[in-house]
C-alpha cells in the first residue's frame, strides 16, 4: 500500500531545533509529527513569553504548586482547550483529560484527543505536567 501524502499539513522546524552541519540545514518535521510538536511548544510556552505574539501559549506554569483538586483539573482543561482553539487551526479537539501519573511525585498527564481536520485522522498526545517544579525523587525506603 502506498504512503499517504500529508504534505498539506505543513512543515516546520523540529522541536527541539536540530541542525545538520554537514549540509548546513535545519531538521524539519511535517504531517502529524509537526502538529504534535507544535502542540508541545504551545503547552510549554507561557502567555506573554513571546514578545511578538503576546497571547500565544498556555499558562500551565501558573498551576505549579497548586493542589490537585477538581477545580484545578477543570482550570487546566480549560486553559489547554482554549490555547489549542486559538493557536492550532489544523486540529479539532475531541477531549482534554487530566490523569494522575504519579500523585506522590506530583506528576500529571494532560491527555489530548484530537482529529486532524484535513485528513479526518484521530490522534492523541500526553503532555506530562509536574506540580512540584524541580523537586527531587522521593528517597528510597
Amino acid at each position: 500500500m502506498a504512503a499517504i501524502d500529508q504534505s498539506f499539513l505543513g512543515t516546520g522546524w523540529s522541536f527541539p531545533p536540530a541542525f545538520d552541519r554537514r549540509n548546513a540545514t535545519v531538521a524539519m518535521t511535517s504531517g502529524v509529527a509537526n502538529i504534535r510538536q507544535s502542540l508541545w511548544v504551545l503547552l510549554s510556552t507561557a502567555i506573554g513569553e513571546r514578545i511578538m505574539l503576546a497571547t500565544y501559549g498556555c499558562n500551565l506554569q501558573s498551576m505549579v504548586f497548586a493542589s490537585l483538586t477538581e477545580t484545578m483539573a477543570g482550570q487546566v482543561t480549560a486553559m489547554v482547550a482554549k490555547a489549542i482553539l486559538n493557536w492550532e487551526p489544523r486540529i479539532s479537539v475531541s477531549s482534554v483529560d487530566i490523569v494522575e501519573l504519579d500523585p506522590v511525585g506530583g506528576k500529571l498527564g494532560i491527555l489530548i484527543d484530537f482529529t486532524v481536520i484535513a485528513s479526518n485522522t484521530r490522534n492523541n498526545l500526553v503532555y506530562p505536567f509536574y506540580l512540584n517544579e524541580a523537586t527531587l525523587p522521593p528517597a528510597p525506603p
